[in-house]
């Protein structure tokens, strides 16, 4: 009996789709993702040329969303080469050692208004650390997603050592994202 109805149910889960979020993939050319910071006073603003975004996302179906963003360091870009290649060095981003960043997130609350936090996890220079992206979510068949989160570089030893001094270069760096996301298969 317990084996008949173990089948009956697998084959009653089988048969009804499963209520998964829509899977979206970002527009590379209509997406961005900037950050800015203060360094001796003055407002630095860049952008990651390159990054990959997977968004499994559905109001209605909070519980079974994701993220998955991978950013990839070398193409940091603050319009000034000889800071650019200073920020991918080992002193601050370390693009060489840890080619890539990634944000995974599988946690989400409604904050009403077709706003939403994302409770993910950030993996920088090999330290993981607990960030929240609040977002809007704008839906339609090209949805867009427009979020911001502020988070310390030293959390993650970015600029460490010598570079430490927050009086110099502010611990918090500011996170925008915004993008232009397209239907994806799964």
């Amino acid at each position: 009996m317990k084996t008949i109805l173990a089948v009956a149910t697998f084959a009653a889960f089988a048969l009804c789709p499963m209520a998964w979020a829509a899977s979206w993939h970002a527009d590379g050319k209509a997406s961005t993702l900037t950050f800015s910071t203060v360094s001796q006073g003055a407002a630095i603003d860049g952008r990651f040329k390159t990054f990959t975004a997977i968004i499994d996302f559905d109001p209605a179906k909070l519980a079974s969303s994701r993220f998955d963003v991978s950013i990839t360091l070398s193409s940091a870009d603050t319009a000034a080469e000889e800071r650019d290649q200073m920020l991918r060095g080992t002193d601050f981003l370390d693009a060489t050692h840890a080619p890539t960043a990634r944000y995974t997130c599988t946690k989400f609350r409604s904050l009403g208004g077709n706003r939403y936090a994302a409770d993910g996890t950030l993996t920088l220079r090999g330290v993981s650390k607990p960030v929240t992206l609040n977002f809007k979510w704008t839906p339609g068949t090209a949805p867009a997603l427009v979020g911001d989160t502020t988070l310390n570089r030293l959390d993650f030893n970015v600029g460490g050592g010598q570079w430490a001094d927050t009086s110099q270069i502010a611990n918090a760096v500011k996170i925008h994202t915004a993008l232009k996301l397209e239907a994806a298969t799964k």
